[in-house]
């Protein structure tokens, strides 16, 4: 599903993000993504959706390589590519189902697949009693699961996950595992970056390791590995 091969990441300012980096992220799988901060998670999240192109080396998502991919073609590539963010990017104006929608209008989907899928989504994330409801009318686990329907509600093959519970309190960070646990089982394939070495060792899954821009761990079922 996700390859790099021999990536490498330097910005403008001489920072070198990333060196030498080769990973295979297998359809369906979960992969938590872990390091001390400034160690290249961010550089390597952001790859993935075309935020950020390589220095060298290639990246390949589900067929589609990254690296020769035309600007005009980057937004078909996201439509692919759900993304959930910490601070959920929620538009403040717009209702539940209107933040949820606006992914499908953009496409242009008509009127009865935005209301049928955006539905669906919400009554996945458990919010469907509060669609017409604004962003600040929820608390922050809320708006959380609004921004993972949002993800998800183009069918993505590969939902990225970038601290995803870190502003979150921890009962609430649960729940939000339980749900991300739930798209995966259905086949999405999961990559998510975080500091939450609690959820990371509770909940086993593949643990990539990234420090000075190198990986440094890749474990089926590791741990978070990283004192507080």
């Amino acid at each position: 599903m996700i390859e790099m091969n021999n990536v490498t990441k330097t910005y403008k300012n001489g920072v070198n993000a990333l060196n030498n980096i080769d990973i295979l992220i297998e359809k369906g799988e979960f992969v938590y993504v872990v390091g001390p901060s400034g160690a290249g998670k961010s550089t390597f999240i952001k790859m993935i959706y075309r935020e950020e192109k390589p220095s060298d080396g290639s990246i390949t998502i589900h067929g589609t390589d990254l690296t020769t991919l035309k600007e005009k073609d980057v937004p078909h590539l996201r439509r692919k590519i759900g993304v959930v963010f910490q601070d959920f990017k929620l538009l403040p104006r717009l209702s539940v189902f209107e933040n949820v929608a606006f992914a499908l209008e953009v496409i242009e989907e008509s009127r009865d697949v935005i209301r049928k899928r955006v539905m669906e989504v919400l009554d996945i994330v458990k919010l469907k009693n509060k669609a017409r409801f604004l962003p600040d009318e929820l608390s922050g686990g809320e708006q959380q699961r609004v921004s993972i329907a949002r993800a998800i509600v183009n069918y993505p093959r590969v939902v990225i996950a970038d601290e995803p519970t870190g502003n979150l309190d921890p009962d609430t960070s649960w729940e939000i595992m339980e749900i991300l646990e739930n798209i995966n089982r259905n086949g999405t394939t999961i990559l998510m970056a975080t500091h939450n070495r609690e959820i990371v060792n509770a909940i086993k899954k593949r643990v990539i390791a990234i420090e000075a821009g190198r990986i440094v761990r890749d474990e089926t079922r590791g741990t978070y590995g990283y004192e507080k």
